[in-house]
């Protein structure tokens, strides 16, 4: 079976940072591991990086997609520490979402938060990755289907909930498969 792995989008965030100040927003066991110190280290080691670890905002985020009520302090509480200001003025200016929950929550953050930042939401490239190793190894798009199109593959054969669905939808998928895959690759 194919794996795509993912890291914390640290370089692209300190390619793109003016300020050399960056925050990574991620789970505490992501700022926790080694592995992220190393990522810093190696390819942001000319910024100042802040890591935040937020233990509820991916419960949050499970609690949007499920349509129940979102309390816009708490978010706001979590995602404070990520915006940080130094003596000289300088602040910080992008933010990495380092946890695949956390770009359903965006829109809180970008309304929520106290100045405008990049938002580093990795979920493009790891679906434009998880495209590639499936069409190679399962059965190349549809002619039909443009390789902008966005689609969820639903490996259990099962039609997601409703709530499901419409925040696919929201973030731009054109297309739900619900298709069993098989545990195997030819």
């Amino acid at each position: 079976l194919p794996f795509v792995g993912t890291v914390p989008a640290i370089k692209p965030a300190a390619e793109r940072s003016r300020s050399q100040m960056i925050s990574v927003l991620a789970t505490p066991g992501t700022v926790a591991r080694d592995y992220t110190r190393t990522l810093i280290a190696t390819h942001a080691g000319h910024c100042r990086v802040t890591l935040v670890g937020s233990r509820t905002l991916a419960s949050i985020a499970e609690a949007e997609m499920k349509g129940e009520a979102i309390d816009d302090t708490e978010i706001a509480g979590e995602i404070a520490p990520c915006f940080v200001c130094d003596a000289s003025g300088a602040r910080t200016d992008t933010i990495v979402l380092a946890c695949t929950h956390y770009p359903l929550l965006q829109d809180y953050f970008a309304r929520l938060a106290p100045w405008a930042v990049e938002w580093i939401d990795p979920a493009p490239a790891i679906a434009r990755r998880v495209d590639a190793v499936l069409s190679e190894k399962i059965a190349p798009r549809p002619a039909s289907q443009n390789a902008g199109d966005g689609r969820a593959l639903f490996t259990s054969g099962k039609r997601p909930p409703s709530s499901l669905e419409k925040a696919l939808l929201k973030m731009g998928l054109t297309a739900l498969d619900c298709a069993p895959m098989p545990l195997a690759f030819a």
